[in-house]
């Protein structure tokens, strides 16, 4: 099975807004997860001083098959549902399992001064190295889902500079690649809207109280879309003067992947409300890449059915080993 063959999930949960609310709810998290009773804290510090929690599963019964790095979308976390599940699905199929939280996601606030930026390509990368690297004897996969899946696709451009010597295949689910076009849609999107805001107004809130001398977001709390809350945290705390340079800083579109040197799988959904699909058709992509664009499957959701199980879980598994040339 793979990425690129048809997903067609039951009519009933083909709406691509419940595909996406789907994603995200707490009834896929009911059951067990080995993954999660065997994680450990693990903060890794960059060249930099930057400081990114995350949580390795290492496998304790018998050889790893190799080790997936997670990277949750924006205002989520290591303990995202999607992060949770997909993780637990390669843990019981034998790989460990390394679960990086972003700067200022996860409970992970109090680990630097600095604010979150999407643009800070160079922290994760470095993370990601760290977190490959505990285990260099193994292959190593990336899987980024939505901003994690921007991130990824950037880390695969990065290594032709900056080689991360085991990672053998990055994949990229619903990711974001014209930053400036997916904040219109969100703020166009009353649920989605809603949902973005109340998330990042409280962890704003959180960095405030734990950093009051530096930081007043008074004003940024009041604002009512993503686009003016993120004007008014650039005027007043980056060196970015607009939006639009700032979301152009990580954006994707074009032939921006053509220097791509780890093989990549890009998936996305016709149907997403947030990601347009029109960006990735006309994205110029080399040979490393290959591009999966289903019909179904809204924004990160992909679920198959009543069991409410991430359809592109199994297909990923088959790709990882058979890159790490392992039998089921």
């Amino acid at each position: 099975m793979r990425l690129t063959d048809p997903f067609h999930p039951p009519p009933l949960i083909r709406n691509p807004h419940l595909q996406t609310v789907l994603c995200s709810s707490r009834i896929r998290a009911l059951r067990s997860n080995a993954m999660m009773q065997a994680a450990r804290e693990t903060i890794l510090t960059t060249d930099g001083g930057v400081r990114l929690l995350g949580y390795h599963s290492a496998q304790s019964r018998r050889p790893a098959r190799g080790l997936v790095i997670l990277l949750h979308g924006w205002e989520g976390s290591s303990d995202s549902v999607y992060i949770r599940r997909t993780g637990g699905t390669f843990y019981k199929r034998g790989y460990a399992v390394f679960r990086l939280n972003l700067r200022d996601h996860g409970g992970s606030h109090h680990l630097n001064a600095g604010l979150f930026y999407a643009a800070a390509i160079e922290e994760v990368h470095a993370a990601v190295g760290q977190a490959a690297g505990l285990n260099p004897q193994i292959p190593a996969f990336l899987v980024g889902f939505s901003l994690g899946g921007n991130f990824a696709l950037r880390i695969a451009l990065r290594c032709r500079q900056e080689p991360i010597p085991n990672l053998k295949h990055v994949v990229g689910i619903s990711p974001v690649l014209d930053p400036d076009d997916a904040t219109d849609k969100i703020d166009s999107s009353g649920y989605i809207l809603r949902y973005f805001l109340k998330k990042w107004r409280r962890s704003l809130r959180k960095k405030q109280a734990l950093f009051p001398h530096r930081y007043d977001f008074a004003a940024a709390l009041q604002l009512p879309s993503v686009r003016s809350v993120t004007e008014e945290l650039l005027s007043n705390y980056s060196y970015y003067h607009s939006a639009k340079e700032y979301f152009n800083a990580y954006s994707l579109v074009g032939d921006a992947l053509l220097d791509i040197c780890v093989p990549t799988t890009v998936l996305t959904a016709e149907d997403d409300p947030i990601i347009g699909v029109e960006q990735f058709h006309r994205l110029q992509l080399n040979a490393q890449t290959c591009l999966a664009v289903q019909p179904y499957g809204g924004h990160n959701g992909f679920i198959s059915g009543f069991s409410f199980t991430g359809w592109y879980e199994k297909p990923m598994v088959d790709l990882f080993d058979e890159t790490a040339g392992l039998g089921a």
